[in-house]
């Protein structure tokens, strides 16, 4: 199911949370935030939405690493009842698309609750006090071809990087939905 993400709530302060990177070692939201922020990516394996912009997302990370803002990736999908998302593919999809930044499991799905999060991708960007600035699309070229994009989320977090604060237009992101576990 198609769904576009919510609009940004700003200076939102996301729960701290510790979740466990590929080979288990637990990683601290609160401690893997740059000097000026931290980007946190919804996305997992078998998305189309994020196989399109999967190779944008890992080269946009590098270049805000350079602008002081770290990036956490998180898989918040139900693997068992879709087993294309399950960690041994994770590590593979990981490694595929050489990424240069925790790629985490949120096996209870708490995480993605607490944030809100709706669907993969879904971004959220926050500034070096912790407060949301950015909650929009990767860039405008969805899941066509990416020549002469406008690289939306990497501006956006540029902007708070050197601001503090994120664009006041922001468009949604929009993805399949997560894959909740029955209750």
């Amino acid at each position: 199911m198609l769904l576009d993400t919510p609009i940004c709530d700003f200076d939102w302060k996301a729960p701290d949370f510790v979740l466990p990177d590929l080979d288990g070692t637990p990683v601290s939201a609160a401690r893997s935030y740059g000097p000026n922020g931290l980007l946190v990516a919804f996305i997992c394996n078998h998305c189309p939405y994020v196989k399109a912009v999967i190779a944008r997302l890992v080269a946009d990370a590098a270049a805000l690493k350079e602008a002081g803002v770290n990036t956490l990736t998180v898989m918040p999908n139900d693997f068992r009842a879709y087993p294309d998302d399950r960690p041994a593919l994770m590590r593979a999809f990981a490694e595929q698309h050489a990424f240069a930044f925790p790629y985490l499991l949120d096996e209870d799905q708490s995480v993605a609750r607490a944030f809100g999060a709706v669907c993969t991708p879904d971004f959220f960007g926050f500034n070096r006090d912790g407060g949301l600035q950015y909650r929009g699309r990767i860039d405008d070229a969805k899941m066509a071809d990416p020549a002469g994009r406008a690289p939306e989320l990497l501006d956006a977090m540029r902007q708070v990087a050197s601001t503090g604060q994120g664009p006041a237009q922001q468009q949604p992101s929009m993805g399949c939905s997560i894959k909740w576990k029955e209750k």
